[in-house]
């Protein structure tokens, strides 16, 4: 017993480095983006939304709206490691993503796809006054309640809509609420968005399919928002 418990006390350490390492330990957050490269950097991944039910699901949903809109072209604030993107049957698609790792990953896997391209997104360092990125659809899935900084939860909120020419989907949670992650904070985003871009106006909502508690391990407090630019509700593309 008294040797089961030195082996413990020895061990103690080497969890609290890993979790260190990967950048999710009690004492290692600082900042949204930090957060993520670090993850990435030791091997984690987009997480378990981009995998298994809760992926095949959105990416259902993502593939039917293309589909019925007839959406062309689609840029995705925050690709993560491409996982969701692959089972979706994008046109033409740009990935934008914090991580320096994500984006090479994903520059790699889908580099013999020449309707992909990738490029390193920074909230304070994109100004793009030419339109430059710009496409009838962007994606923000599983990212938004990851922004913790209220600066940069805005910036990527008008980024995400600036690009857009018709239609904007967020998979996200919409409420102010706690987390106990330092790596999540919940917000009403589109009570923000209703009072700073007022030409948008929210088209549906879209239940989870597997609402959170709704299965071990599967279950997700997300749901679709789908906007559409209101001066162009009802137009032909």
């Amino acid at each position: 017993m008294l040797e089961a418990l030195k082996l413990a006390v020895v061990k103690l350490p080497l969890v609290r480095q890993a979790a260190a390492a990967l950048g999710i330990g009690p004492h290692t957050f600082r900042s949204s983006e930090h957060y993520w490269e670090q993850r990435y950097a030791h091997g984690g991944t987009s997480g378990r939304g981009s995998y298994g039910p809760l992926a095949e699901w959105k990416a259902k949903f993502i593939s039917e709206f293309l589909m019925q809109e007839g959406v062309t072209s689609a840029i995705e604030f925050g690709c993560g490691d491409g996982n969701q993107l692959s089972l979706v049957p994008y046109r033409n698609y740009v990935g934008l993503d914090v991580s320096r790792v994500a984006i090479r990953t994903c520059a790699k896997r889908f580099s013999d796809d020449s309707a992909k391209s990738f490029f390193l997104y920074h909230p304070e360092g994109f100004a793009d006054n030419l339109g430059v990125f710009r496409a009838e659809l962007t994606l923000s899935l599983d990212v938004v309640y990851h922004l913790v900084e209220q600066a940069t939860f805005e910036a990527y909120m008008r980024h995400l809509f600036g690009a857009a020419r018709r239609y904007v989907i967020i998979y996200s949670s919409d409420t102010d609420a706690p987390s106990p992650d330092r790596h999540v904070r919940h917000r009403q985003f589109t009570a923000w968005v209703a009072q700073h871009l007022g030409e948008w106006r929210l088209r549906t909502r879209v239940a989870n399919q597997y609402p959170l508690g709704d299965g071990p391990g599967e279950g997700s407090f997300a749901d679709f928002y789908v906007f559409e630019l209101a001066v162009n509700a009802g137009a032909p593309a």
